[in-house]
């Protein structure tokens, strides 16, 4: 089975390349996933030159001219991207047969949302309240996107994996964020969903009532934060109809066209450039990141909250990355075959493991995991991530493929 240590390039930085990459192949591990394109983090790094880490968002290479020279919105540029880490790389990788794989943060990006307010996104209210969410509808974004991903194709990796493509949630839009009220997740959703100009334009085009589902978000939410008891339970369909209408569950349904023609752009370029886009759905990371214990409804059948359509994708993408972050290998195995049922058998899937904590507390669970991943038909496990995880824990990664 195919594999991969997703790693980043402060990693290779502070412990060196070929350490890195002694490690990965002694792992039985056949690529690496290397933050081509990242945000801001501050991350706790156990065997790191320093052992917490800030990260900032932007490029470890010098964005091509003739790609950003005519657009608004280029990305900044990390520090040490001069030395060019991702074309040692690819040299390193390719010398010991290793795949590299780039591993691109597309529309999450505090430095130019901060900088450029009106491509984020807007809430009900008319709150540019998310300077780290660039909305996917902005025709600017748009253009930033489709040359984000040709550059880092260009960089000579095996795949662009294509990590937040597509509409995020209210959950995390600032670096410290506060909220005493007890939102439920109707209403978190709800607050969640943009209402730019592009958005409303694009749902009218399609038939919806754009004004009238963001009336409705105003109203609902607005009655939440005035002192109303939040609604409670999974947000569904059939539950969002319930809670908020029809129109609102139409508005949000036709956020699948944005997503899914932005996405078809920039496979098209990553294609044009020699490389193959990996399609990333954050679905099972929303669900499950901070306890690995998701919500009973599937990733698969829950994407379409961030305006992911999979059935569509299937037929543009030649690869679908899952993001299967629950302690549960029985749970793992059931995301795995919905995911692969939505995209067909003709398209690679990618599962995403994390051998460590909160999903992970033994090596047996892990093995378990990779077993399910396995046995649910997908076609390659990457583990996340190289420089957060200690090494007892990376060190359970060999055992686990070899179960």
């Amino acid at each position: 089975m195919d594999s991969s240590l997703y790693v980043y390039v402060e990693d290779v930085r502070g412990e060196g390349m070929e350490a890195v990459l002694d490690r990965i192949t002694g792992y039985g591990l056949t690529g690496m996933t290397v933050a081509a394109a990242y945000r801001r983090a501050r991350d706790v790094t156990p065997h790191g030159r320093s052992r917490v880490t800030l990260r900032s968002d932007g490029a470890h290479f010098t964005p091509p001219a003739d790609l950003f020279g005519e657009l608004r919105l280029v990305p900044p540029v990390q520090e040490g991207a001069e030395e060019e880490p991702l074309a040692a790389l690819r040299l390193a990788t390719a010398e010991r047969g290793l795949a590299l794989h780039g591993w691109t943060v597309f529309l999450q990006n505090t430095t130019l949302g901060l900088a450029n307010p009106d491509v984020t996104v807007r809430n009900c209210f008319g709150d540019r309240s998310s300077p780290v969410d660039l909305c996917p509808s902005h025709p600017d974004v748009r253009r930033y996107a489709v040359a984000l991903g040709r550059a880092v194709a260009r960089q000579g990796v095996d795949s662009v994996v294509a990590e937040a493509l597509h509409f995020s949630t209210f959950g995390h839009g600032y670096h410290h964020e506060r909220s005493f009220v007890p939102l439920g997740p109707m209403d978190t959703f709800l607050l969640g969903l943009c209402f730019c100009d592009f958005c409303m334009r694009g749902a009218a085009g399609l038939g919806v009532n754009a004004e009238v589902a963001r009336e409705e978000c105003t109203r609902i939410v607005g009655a939440v934060l005035d002192g109303d008891p939040p609604a409670q339970g999974e947000v569904t369909r059939a539950a969002l109809t319930a809670y908020a209408g029809p129109e609102v569950v139409a508005y949000a349904r036709a956020r699948s066209e944005v997503v899914t023609s932005l996405v078809s752009d920039v496979s098209t370029a990553v294609t044009a450039e020699g490389s193959r886009l990996v399609f990333l759905d954050a679905t099972g990371s929303v669900k499950g990141y901070r306890d690995g214990l998701p919500s009973p409804g599937l990733a698969a059948h829950d994407s379409w909250q961030l305006g992911v359509d999979l059935v569509a994708l299937g037929d543009l993408v030649p690869s679908l990355g899952v993001l299967a972050y629950a302690r549960d290998a029985g749970r793992v195995a059931d995301d795995v075959v919905a995911y692969r049922r939505s995209t067909g058998k003709d398209k690679e899937v990618r599962v995403v493991l994390r051998p460590g904590l909160p999903d992970t507390d033994s090596a047996e669970r892990l093995a378990a995991k990779v077993r399910a991943v396995r046995a649910s038909g997908a076609d390659a496990v990457d583990f996340y991530a190289y420089g957060l995880m200690p090494y007892p824990i990376l060190d359970r990664i060999p055992g686990a493929l070899s179960a």
